[in-house]
């Protein structure tokens, strides 16, 4: 469960800017939808990955769109996981520099830790995740709560105002890759198919309620945001400094963990073409992002990012199909 969090939550969720880019106003029932979609997503890579005991995610895309398309996937996976990953070492330099430590420093300590992390077998990363999201999901809560209550705000629901629903599914659709890259990577992990069902559940209603919560304190300082880069800032203005230093932490950790989990994505499936140890294949990878850090590589991934949107949403029919399809097989 955390580590479908882990992979989900990364700078651009933990920061706001993604949920407020997305969402905004009128955007309740969307929450709702992407809920619902988010968890039936998981669940059935899961499934499919527990079934096929996988090691990598190639297995799961031939299920899903077939042998010819899996291969297109394939390659997009691969570059979009290289591409995030790229920005998030950028990101973790970035964000060290805040606490006056050199870009470059920040860099190089940040890429020795996601090495590091690889030594030794694949729970290590699953034990990551288990540590800091929680800290980070409960530090988004008190954070979330502590500013609606200081500003006696009252959610309202009202259904005939819900124009931006659509929005669910290119939403879900973004987080599609990294979650098939990932999952299919523990699918020989999984013991048992309630695992899957507690796993996806628990997940999705963890992400639905902070997305909601998040989305309803952004509309009360959309004012605001145009002056902040990241719009967790905006909502730690009145909280105490000690407060700004645990989020700003749990900002860079988060970072770390998106990063963690798409180097590991990676790894795992080149390690079926090229017998190394999953550190070395960090290692060869995180070597050959570090270059692309100085050009700037947000500009690309800005590109990127709509066209992967559009891209998925088949894929996301299809894994929403899925039940459907296998039941009629069957």
């Amino acid at each position: 469960m955390f580590l479908i969090l882990g992979t989900t939550i990364g700078a651009g969720y933990a920061s706001g800017r993604e949920i407020w880019e997305f969402f905004g106003f009128e955007s309740g029932l969307a929450i709702c939808i992407f809920t619902v979609t988010f968890i039936i997503s998981v669940y059935v890579i899961m499934k499919i990955s527990h079934e096929s005991k996988t090691k990598h995610f190639f297995p799961v895309l031939e299920k899903l769109v077939g042998k010819k398309l899996a291969h297109v996937y394939d390659v997009l996976i691969v570059l979009y996981l290289f591409s995030t990953t790229i920005v998030m070492i950028a990101g973790g330099g970035a964000t060290l520099e805040a606490f006056l430590i050199p870009y470059w420093v920040g860099i190089a300590f940040f890429a020795v830790l996601l090495i590091l992390l690889f030594i030794g077998n694949t729970n290590g990363i699953i034990r990551l995740n288990t540590i800091i999201i929680p800290l980070l999901v409960l530090g988004l809560f008190y954070a979330l709560f502590s500013f609606n209550i200081s500003n006696s705000h009252t959610w309202l629901f009202d259904i005939s105002k819900q124009y931006n629903w659509p929005a669910a599914f290119t939403f879900t659709s973004l987080n599609i890759l990294p979650l098939i890259a990932v999952l299919s990577a523990v699918g020989k992990e999984i013991k048992d198919i309630k695992e899957a069902k507690i796993a996806s559940i628990g997940s999705g209603l963890v992400l639905g309620s902070i997305s909601f919560i998040y989305n309803e304190t952004l509309i009360q300082i959309a004012d605001l945001l145009a002056e902040y880069e990241i719009p967790l800032f905006a909502i730690l203005r009145g909280e105490p400094f000690a407060v700004f230093i645990f989020m700003s932490v749990m900002l860079w950790l988060a970072i770390y963990t998106t990063a963690v989990s798409g180097v590991f994505g990676l790894a795992s499936r080149f390690q079926v073409i090229i017998k190394l140890p999953y550190w070395i294949l960090a290692l060869v990878l995180v070597a050959l992002m570090i270059p692309f850090t100085r050009f700037g590589f947000s500009n690309l991934v800005a590109i990127l990012y709509p066209l992967y949107g559009l891209i998925n949403l088949y894929l996301l029919i299809t894994i929403l199909m899925y039940p459907f399809i296998d039941r009629l097989k069957k």
